[in-house]
């Protein structure tokens, strides 16, 4: 069979291009209609660029919130170029009329510049960017087709234009009207995905973490669906492209594991509701709450405005510590050490009452201080406190109520010692050798590692004899 495409085909399309031009578009009237439509389009994109500082101005005095005036702005005022144009080029089309002037060029501008505005502005409806402005430029390029009359010469060329998928046969206008439903249905998947995560956000019978589940299995099974619905029509064998797309899948798959595992990951953490989001986790260090919860990862928000994508499968195979998991009670601990000559009873009573005076601080369970053993230089102590509200963070409370026990410690005499150490002399230099032994105590507390020192006499007496040399 002869390619579609070869040179005597180029060349018929190249003449009958040709003609088309010489007869349709470089006339003498076209020609002449020619200033007149660029003029109008400098005299409106003129116009626009004087007027865009007051329909700023008038889009924010008539919007009642944000989300308003922003739609205003980047879909409202840029319309006020295709409707000058449009204007103007109506205005220009009257006058060539009453004056008995070519305007047949001029009509299909209008009609174009119509159809812009249009398009713009039921595109503008559309809440994703990119899907409005692509929407936009196809809807134009087929009205703009068929005011120049083009449109059923370019759906002829397109079904003659084919090629081979497994058993079928499909046309380029069959691949171009998949694609447009395509993505008209994975637009009405979209907002029907997000309509029914709302529904579910209402139901006060779900957990947070069934909420996010059933809201994602209803998109991925509306996208789903909007792909089937696509490709059925088309008839397109759907089992060849279930093998081709299972080869591809194991080829990804091995290189995606991470990825994947991740996937499941998630899905096992909104199964079990180990963690919904608001709970306070302890990740490697990562200290936070749960902002949301994705497919790939969990975003851990911090105190300080940090966000931690923290992938599922380190939450699943790691050690997590959530301080949020049955309820908002933990228990917080302090450590202070008091002299031995110290009233211990004494110690253990103002602790109590200094973890009864932060308002953070639960006043049952009752705060319980302990005595938790001995230490190089005094007896530990240890207070346990219950808080209810970790969110407002941990270290701060604790910050407090450590301040409140200094101050208490301080008014009634309770000591916290000072690190100290004892040098001990094994043998003691000659009676007739002066050694400043002070020096040398003072010398020995230098090194706090050192408990014991075994001094040798003939080094002490070295040291002297430096010394006095000196």
């Amino acid at each position: 069979m002869d390619s579609f495409v070869n040179s005597d085909r180029l060349l018929v399309w190249f003449l009958a291009f040709r003609d088309f031009l010489q007869t349709y578009i470089t006339t003498e009237a076209n020609l002449l209609q020619l200033p007149a439509i660029f003029i109008t389009l400098f005299c409106a994109w003129l116009a626009a660029r004087l007027a865009e500082p007051l329909l700023l101005r008038v889009a924010r005095n008539t919007a009642v919130d944000e989300y308003q005036e922003q739609f205003y702005v980047q879909n409202i005022v840029p319309l006020s170029l295709p409707a000058l144009w449009t204007a103007a080029l109506w205005s220009a089309t009257a006058v060539a009329r009453e004056f008995g002037w070519p305007s047949h060029l001029v009509s299909v501008a209008v009609d174009l510049a119509s159809a812009w505005l249009l398009i713009r502005f039921a595109s503008a409806l559309i809440p994703n960017a990119t899907i409005s402005r692509i929407i936009a430029i196809i809807a134009w390029i087929i009205a703009a087709l068929h005011v120049v009359g083009l449109l059923t010469p370019t759906i002829v060329l397109l079904q003659k234009i084919s090629f081979t998928l497994g058993n079928s046969r499909l046309s380029l206008l069959t691949v171009v009207e998949v694609l447009l439903t395509l993505g008209v249905l994975l637009w009405a998947a979209g907002i029907a995905g997000r309509f029914a995560e709302r529904r579910l956000a209402a139901v006060a019978s779900l957990t947070s973490t069934a909420k996010v589940l059933f809201g994602k299995l209803a998109t991925i099974v509306l996208i789903g669906l909007a792909f089937f619905l696509a490709l059925a029509p088309a008839g397109i064998d759907l089992t060849a492209l279930a093998v081709f797309t299972g080869a591809v899948g194991v080829g990804i798959g091995f290189g995606l594991q991470r990825t994947v595992s991740n996937l499941f990951a998630g899905i096992v953490l909104l199964l079990d509701r180990s963690i919904k989001p608001g709970d306070i986790l302890e990740v490697g260090g990562t200290f936070g709450w749960v902002a949301s919860l994705g497919a790939r990862y969990v975003e851990v928000e911090t105190r300080d405005g940090t966000q931690f994508l923290i992938p599922n499968e380190d939450i699943i195979t790691h050690q997590v510590f959530n301080w949020t998991h049955q309820n908002d009670n933990v228990r917080l601990k302090i450590r202070v050490r008091v002299a031995y000559d110290s009233d211990v009873r004494q110690a253990l009573a103002l602790m109590r009452e200094a973890a009864g005076r932060p308002a953070r601080v639960l006043k049952t369970p009752v705060p319980n201080p302990l005595v938790i053993g001995c230490g190089e230089n005094g007896l530990d102590l240890e207070l346990r406190f219950w808080i209810a509200d970790v969110r407002n963070g941990i270290h701060n409370v604790s910050s407090d109520v450590f301040l409140e026990i200094l101050d208490l410690f301080r008014e009634h005499g309770i000591k916290i010692p000072l690190p100290q150490r004892d040098l001990y002399l094994q043998s003691l230099p000659d009676a007739g050798e002066q050694v400043d032994f002070t020096a040398e105590r003072r010398r020995a507390e230098i090194q706090p590692a050192v408990i014991a020192v075994d001094i040798d006499p003939a080094t002490v007496r070295q040291a002297a004899e430096k010394r006095r040399e000196y």
